[in-house]
């Protein structure tokens, strides 16, 4: 009987240091995957970061964007480029403010629908061409914008034109984040709501988006994120202008499109590095606003 308990406390210690064998292997295991998925991201940080912080001063922020022959001098005398991506920036900023005007009530209310209509006909027709616009190249997005609103309702390029180019790449996100929110949602909730006879709009405005409020915001988040580095649509809706203007109904900059054009010029390599480095900080803010908000509903 001793030799038999010896002999299972043997076995199950055995089997015990083969569990923490396995488990410390497969723990090595995802620490060297997780260092190789994140080595290209740091890397690319970090050239940005010593390629493009020499360009970053109180110029590049208040200062429209240089003509070649300005960085060409520049260069050679061995100075910072003057000027800056001032353009860029507020042709950004108003273009992404009227997309968000336009996707952000609409996504929610077909997201809402979405919820409330779960596999009926007419909601599966929406979402489908919900998931193909999600699918579809940014390009394809702008040529429709052009024969839109470009061609039929501003009559030439413009502010509006690239905002509506980006809300439709905004609202597939916005749509899916929506419906998928609401379903993590308890049904208890709502009808709860019903029980105590709250009219049912108040109900989705003062219960559910409050209640998934946190869900609601990532997914606009996210599509902001797209949207904010997108070139191709805008050189088909804004096409880019070299002053500083927030009218909608004329051509602006994007700071996408600035670094398309400082591609295109090899007197203006530096401001590349610098540009792109502003849209990254720009996006790793908003996500930090977000976890910020998302944290404090929770």
């Amino acid at each position: 009987m001793l030799k038999l308990l010896k002999l299972d406390t043997s076995s199950s210690k055995g089997k015990e240091s083969e569990r923490v064998i396995k488990n410390k292997l497969f723990q090595v295991l995802v620490i060297i995957f997780a260092v190789i998925a994140t080595t290209p991201i740091l890397l690319i940080l970090y050239q940005l970061i010593r390629k493009g912080i020499r360009q970053i001063n109180f110029d590049f922020f208040t200062k429209v964007a240089p003509d070649s022959w300005d960085a060409m001098t520049a260069i050679n005398s061995g100075n910072v480029i003057p000027g800056g991506i001032l353009n860029g920036i507020g042709g950004t900023l108003i273009m992404v403010t009227v997309a968000s005007i336009i996707a952000i009530p609409l996504g929610l209310l077909i997201g809402i629908f979405l919820y409330e209509n779960g596999n009926k006909r007419y909601a599966n027709i929406v979402r489908d061409v919900s998931d193909i616009l999600q699918g579809a190249p940014s390009i394809v997005l702008g040529v429709i914008s052009y024969i839109w609103v470009v061609k039929h309702i501003t009559h030439g390029f413009s502010a509006l034109a690239g905002s509506v180019s980006l809300s439709i790449m905004m609202l597939p996100l916005i749509i899916r984040s929506t419906e998928e929110t609401f379903k993590m949602i308890p049904v208890s909730i709502k009808e709860a709501g019903l029980a105590l006879g709250v009219p049912y709009h108040k109900i989705i405005l003062r219960v559910l988006i409050p209640t998934g409020l946190s869900g609601l915001s990532t997914g606009i988040l996210l599509a902001l994120s797209r949207v904010i580095g997108e070139t191709a649509p805008l050189m088909m809706t804004a096409l880019g202008n070299p002053s500083l203007s927030f009218n909608l109904n004329k051509p602006v900059d994007a700071v996408p499109l600035l670094i398309w054009q400082f591609y295109n010029d090899p007197n203006m390599v530096d401001l590349i590095w610098s540009s792109s480095l502003f849209l990254v900080a720009l996006v790793l803010v908003l996500n930090l606003i977000s976890k910020r908000i998302t944290s404090k509903r929770k």
